[in-house]
């Protein structure tokens, strides 16, 4: 067994997973899960730069996770660095800051080693399951890009492409700084136009219609699940490996559309850091179901934060 923590920073979010795992069988025992909205990618699809206040908000979520991860004793640390960073010209601001943190430097990875941690982390506990046909086709729709992989016990195919809640929301919705509340009817059409296009990107080079289950991850895909189930509050026990069919994600994604940020906010399960970007990225999520031809989603709360996990506790 290897104690091991875990950093995922996306273009929305921050998370850190310290966990106990045990590489042999695969078994993996959480010992502090825990996520910060820092919207690190505030503004880069636009500027091509990390914003001095989303560094600042992601340098004090580093703090916090630094003094969990010293508490706890983890044996090694890997801080993974996704979509965001990887497109800012000013990432080596990012990367010094992290490493004054945390003592490691953040890896900026690709794509396609993105869409491999997200499927370890996804499909490692499936394995056996009569219940799931494979191929799987895990999607991982974040901030800034959606990763797609499909494969049976290993990745066959993967891509990763720029449509993410954030990204859509920055690039559609938003006038004179301003999120569109609720946004008009030409600028989801030309959203959906964005997304088919990045769809088209994808399917060039991964089978997306082979696929046998569709399983998706983050935050957009968990929200979903939260609010088909009319949750009083976000309970991941209850999200992990739902099944929400395409005619409730279509009719969750159109009434949040129709959505006005009071009305969103209201939302039990809803996180504040969410409200502005659900839309886009429930779009995002009933657009790819449409593509395959899904009948539901199985949604994971196990993903690239796992991936990692696994793949630290293999290597050290």
């Amino acid at each position: 067994m290897t104690r091991v923590a875990a950093v995922d920073c996306g273009t929305n979010s921050i998370r850190l997973l310290v966990a106990d795992v045990t590489p042999e069988t695969g078994e993996l025992v959480d010992l502090d899960r825990r996520m910060t909205i820092v919207r690190l990618g505030q503004g880069v699809d636009k500027t091509g730069r990390l914003a001095p206040e989303a560094l600042e908000r992601t340098f004090a979520a580093c703090r916090e996770y630094a003094t969990v991860i010293k508490e706890l004793g983890a044996e090694r640390v890997r801080f993974v660095a996704t979509s965001a960073s990887r497109d800012a010209s000013n990432r080596d601001d990012f990367v010094r800051g992290v490493l004054d943190i945390l003592g490691v430097e953040p890896e900026v990875i690709t794509g396609d080693e993105e869409a491999e941690l997200s499927f370890t982390g996804a499909t490692k506990e499936l394995t056996g399951r009569d219940d799931l046909a494979k191929p799987y086709l895990v999607v991982d729709i974040g901030g800034g890009s959606t990763e797609f992989v499909v494969g049976d016990d290993a990745v066959r195919a993967a891509r990763s492409v720029n449509i993410g809640c954030v990204r859509m929301t920055e690039r559609h919705l938003v006038r004179d700084g301003k999120v569109t509340d609720p946004p008009t009817p030409d600028q989801i059409t030309a959203m959906r136009a964005d997304i088919e296009a990045a769809l088209d990107l994808a399917e060039e080079t991964v089978p997306l219609r082979e696929a046998r289950t569709l399983v998706g991850l983050a935050g957009s895909v968990t929200t979903v699940s939260a609010i088909a189930q009319n949750l009083p509050e976000y309970d991941t026990e209850a999200i992990h490996h739902s099944r929400v069919s395409y005619d409730r994600v279509r009719e969750i994604t159109e009434s949040l559309l129709r959505s006005t940020h009071a009305e969103r906010a209201a939302i039990p399960s809803m996180h504040p850091g969410r409200v502005d970007v659900i839309g886009a990225g429930a779009l995002v999520l009933l657009s790819i179901m449409e593509r395959v031809g899904a009948s539901e989603v199985v949604v994971s709360e196990h993903d690239i934060l796992d991936g990692i996990a696994f793949h630290t506790a293999l290597t050290s």
